[in-house]
């Protein structure tokens, strides 16, 4: 088991390596300047913009840039945004509780709805309760997250105005009262990505185990005198959640980093807000920030992944 994850390990180094030079170069070669916002004010003249980029250090080739910024964030610096001039780090921890609890709370809540009806779908396969749990995933994931968000805002907050329609960012949760309140502005934004995010679950979770239901040691152990629920339990999950797994290992860093279109629709200040307002100002640091971590996310949870596969199955090992 440490040889094969040694392996791993030393593959996922150089895949991060080749994912921070490719971003670090897109986000070096884009259009747009991160000092455009001077060029209207005429208190500032061409001579002072071009001491502030060589402050910033965008007069330097783009491999020596990249060179700093590595060897700076591996330190843990990620260094400054362009157009607030404060730290990166500290921007990003000022809007991850937010995203942790929005995304987070909507990943759980889709793991809740979406492993018990995948199974009972599966196991009722082409009944009428198979039938309904299928047209619920359907739409699930085939009507767009922003499309949703606007269809409960004019349901919930304008038609019924049971709930705010706006994401109060200044909230302080200090009693029961702020808790309810910190609860109905997430519930909307929530019960939107559960949704998308529940229905794709549900359909892997499905067909994985239809794809396990019709192999011979499942109709052994059927044979043997086995329940049904000991033999899903101890035979079918186990193997059906290895696809699964994988699936989930690569959401699980959308919960870090954010729901792009959700939080602009809902006005959520998380992560992936951030991320947009970054993109429209030029403002690099941010955007390298964010998207590298995603990176190292999804390369970190696929390791995971890795080790999930050799213990659900200690075949994969070898």
């Amino acid at each position: 088991m440490s040889q094969y994850l040694l392996k791993r390990l030393l593959i996922s180094i150089p895949t991060l390596i080749a994912i921070s030079v490719i971003i670090f170069t897109i986000l070096a070669l884009a259009p747009g300047d991160p000092l455009g916002e001077f060029a209207s004010n005429p208190a500032i003249t061409a001579e002072v913009r071009e001491n502030i980029r060589r402050a910033l250090g965008l007069d330097q080739p783009i491999p020596i840039r990249y060179l700093k910024w590595f060897w700076a964030f591996i330190r843990g610096d990620m260094g400054y945004s362009f157009t607030s001039r404060s730290p990166v780090l500290n921007l990003l921890l000022q809007r991850l509780p937010t995203t942790l609890w929005v995304v987070g709370s909507a990943y759980l809540l889709a793991l809740l709805i979406a492993f018990p009806l995948g199974i009972i779908s599966a196991l009722r396969r082409y009944s009428a309760t198979d039938q309904i749990i299928t047209t619920f995933a359907f739409l699930g994931f085939s009507i767009p997250p922003f499309f949703t968000g606007l269809l409960f805002i004019i349901i919930f907050s304008v038609q019924l105005g049971w709930l705010p329609f706006i994401y109060n960012s200044t909230l302080q949760v200090t009693d029961w009262s702020t808790f309810l309140e910190l609860i109905k502005q997430s519930i909307m934004p929530v019960f939107v990505l559960a949704l998308y995010q529940s229905a794709v679950l549900m359909r892997f979770i499905r067909s994985s185990v239809l794809e396990e239901l019709n192999q011979e040691y499942v109709r052994t152990a059927y044979a043997k005198g086995l329940g049904q629920i000991s033999v899903l339990k101890n035979h079918i999950l186990r193997n059906a959640m290895i696809p699964v797994v994988t699936l989930i290992a690569l959401d699980i860093p959308a919960i870090f980093t954010g729901a792009l279109v959700t939080e602009q629709v809902f006005r959520v200040p998380g992560i992936g807000a951030l991320l947009i307002e970054s993109i429209y100002r030029s403002d690099t640091p941010v955007v390298m920030a964010i998207t590298f971590i995603y990176g190292l996310l999804i390369v970190a949870f696929n390791l995971i992944a890795d080790i999930v596969y050799g213990v659900l199955d200690p075949r994969v090992r070898y």
